[in-house]
C-alpha cells in the first residue's frame, strides 16, 4: 500500500511518439455533446460525502478515503502522418489499492482531463467495492479525438502511453481496460507494448480481443450487467418484468447498444436510442439488429430508416419507463431533470446525473440507479479476465454470463438491504457499502 504517501502527487512529464484514429466509437458513445461540465471530482465526492456522514466518520479518515494515491501526469510527443509534431496530454490515476491492485479503464476523448480522470479513479474504488471483486480503483485517458487520427497513429500514441507509465502499472499493480473510444485492439497494443519491456503479461490489461488472451463475454459485460440489475430492481420495487417496460437509451457505443440489444432479447421495448449524430423514435419499438447492423455497415444513426429521427438534445425527456443514459458524465442536471417523464433513471455511463440534477430527481420520487453498481459488469468480467489469464484457462461464456448474474444479483440485494435498513437513496446505500468494504480493509492492513 502507500497510504505513507497518501495525498501526495506524482507528476511526469514523457516525450515521445505516436498517433492513430478510431472510426465509430466516438460517434456511437457520444449521447449528448457535452459543453464543458463542473468539476467531476466534486460532484464524485458530494456523493461520498453523503454516505460518509450516514456512516458518522472522522475528518481524518474521510481525509484517507477520498485523496488519491497517486496522479501521473504524462505528454506524449508524435510525430503525425503528415509530418507534423503534435503534443497529447496523458493521465493516470490511481485512486486507492487497500482491496487489491488498481483497476480502471483508459478513455481518449477531446475532453478528457486530470479532474475528469480523478473522478473516475474515484468511482473505480467504490465499483470493485460494491461489486465485491479483489481490485482497487484508477483511470486514465489520453486528451485526443480519435476521429481525427489514422489507425496507425492510434497504435503509435498507445504505444507511447504505455512507455510512458508502464513502471506504475503491472499485472499485480495496476490494470487498465477499454473505456470510452478505446477497445479490444486498443488493448491488444497495449499487451504487446508491455510485453516488450516486461515479458509475456497478458493480465496486464483486460478487454483484449478473446483469441489474444480475452475472456469470452466481455464485450457485452457491461451492457449486460445494466440488464441484470434492471431485472433485480423491478423486482425489488415489483413493477413487474423487463418485458413490460418501454426504455430509452442515450448513447449507443458498446454499452448503449449491448444493453439495446439484450433487452430486445428479453421482450423490452426500446422506443428510442441517440448518438452524436442525433436520436431516433419508434413506439411500436427499435429493430436494434437491424440498427447495429446498420451502424456496423458505416451509416449514421440518424439515417435508420425504421425509425424517426429527432433532436437528439430532447432524447432525455422522451417518455419511457426506463431512461438509461450510457454515454458521457454529467448530462442530467438542474437545467433538464425536471424535465424527464420516466420512472426511473438507470445509470449505465459513468456520472451521468450531478448532485443538483440528482436532488430534483429524488424530489420528483424518480428511483436513481446508481453507476458504480449499474456498469460494474464491465470490470467484474475484467476480474473474470484476469482470473482467466492466471490460471491460463479460458472459461466458457456462459460460465462468465453466469458468474456474472451472481455478482449482479449479489451486490443489488446489499445495496437494497442498506436501502431499505436506512431509508436512504439507492445511491447512497451503494456508496455506504463501498465505504464499509474499503474501510475495513484500510483499518485491517493498518497505515505504517
Amino acid at each position: 500500500m502507500m497510504l505513507a504517501n497518501l495525498g501526495g502527487a506524482l507528476r511526469c512529464a514523457a516525450a515521445a511518439s505516436a498517433s492513430q484514429q478510431l472510426p465509430l466509437v466516438l460517434t456511437s458513445a457520444l449521447g449528448l455533446c457535452g459543453q464543458r461540465r463542473a468539476s467531476h471530482a466534486a460532484a464524485t465526492n458530494t456523493f461520498i460525502k453523503e454516505a460518509l456522514n450516514e456512516l458518522d466518520y472522522p475528518e481524518k479518515l474521510q481525509k484517507l478515503l477520498l485523496t488519491p494515491q497517486r496522479e501521473m501526469s504524462v505528454e506524449l510527443v508524435m510525430q503525425m502522418d503528415n509530418g507534423e509534431i503534435e503534443v497529447f496530454n496523458a493521465y493516470r490515476v490511481q485512486h486507492n489499492n487497500s482491496r487489491g491492485p488498481y483497476k480502471g479503464g483508459l478513455r481518449y476523448h477531446p475532453q478528457v482531463d486530470i479532474d475528469d480522470v480523478r473522478s473516475l479513479a474515484s468511482l473505480m474504488t467504490w465499483k470493485t467495492a460494491v461489486m465485491d471483486i479483489p481490485f482497487g480503483g484508477a483511470k486514465g485517458g489520453i486528451t485526443v479525438d480519435p476521429r481525427k487520427l489514422s489507425e496507425r497513429e492510434l497504435e503509435k500514441l498507445t504505444r507511447k502511453l504505455v512507455v510512458a507509465i508502464k513502471e506504475i502499472i503491472g499485472t499485480y499493480e495496476d490494470i487498465p481496460a477499454p473505456d470510452m473510444n478505446t477497445d479490444a485492439k486498443v488493448m491488444a497494443w497495449f499487451f504487446d507494448e508491455y510485453s516488450k519491456y516486461k515479458g509475456f503479461n497478458p493480465g496486464v490489461v483486460t478487454g483484449k480481443p478473446v483469441y489474444l488472451h480475452g475472456s469470452l463475454g466481455r464485450e457485452a459485460a457491461t451492457g449486460r450487467g445494466t440488464v441484470f440489475a434492471i431485472r433485480e430492481l423491478l423486482k425489488a420495487m415489483q413493477l413487474g418484468k423487463v418485458q413490460d417496460q418501454q426504455y430509452v437509451i442515450q448513447g449507443f457505443g458498446n454499452v448503449g447498444a449491448w444493453a439495446a440489444d439484450i433487452l430486445q432479447e428479453q421482450g423490452g421495448k426500446v422506443v428510442a436510442v441517440s448518438d452524436v449524430s442525433g436520436a431516433i423514435h419508434n413506439d411500436k419499438g427499435i429493430n436494434i439488429k437491424a440498427l447495429r447492423q446498420h451502424i456496423a455497415s458505416g451509416k449514421a444513426l440518424v439515417e435508420f430508416k425504421e425509425a424517426t429521427s429527432f433532436d437528439k438534445a430532447e432524447i432525455l425527456n422522451t417518455p419511457c419507463d426506463v431512461l438509461i443514459p450510457a454515454a458521457i458524465g454529467g448530462v442530467i442536471t438542474e437545467a433538464n431533470a425536471a424535465k424527464l417523464q420516466c420512472k426511473m433513471v438507470v445509470e449505465a455511463a459513468n456520472g451521468p446525473t450531478t448532485p443538483d440534477g440528482d436532488k430534483i430527481l429524488r424530489d420528483r420520487g424518480i428511483t436513481v440507479l446508481p453507476d458504480i453498481y449499474t456498469n460494474g459488469g464491465g470490470v467484474t468480467v475484467s476480474f473474470f479476465e484476469w482470473v482467466q489469464n492466471l490460471q491460463n484457462f479460458k472459461w466458457e461464456e456462459e460460465d462468465v454470463n453466469r458468474k456474472l448474474d451472481r455478482k449482479m444479483t449479489d451486490a443489488f440485494a446489499a445495496i437494497w438491504e442498506i436501502h431499505k435498513q436506512k431509508n436512504i437513496p439507492l445511491r447512497t446505500a451503494a456508496f455506504v457499502k463501498a465505504l464499509q468494504r474499503v474501510t475495513r480493509a484500510e483499518v485491517h492492513r493498518g497505515f505504517d
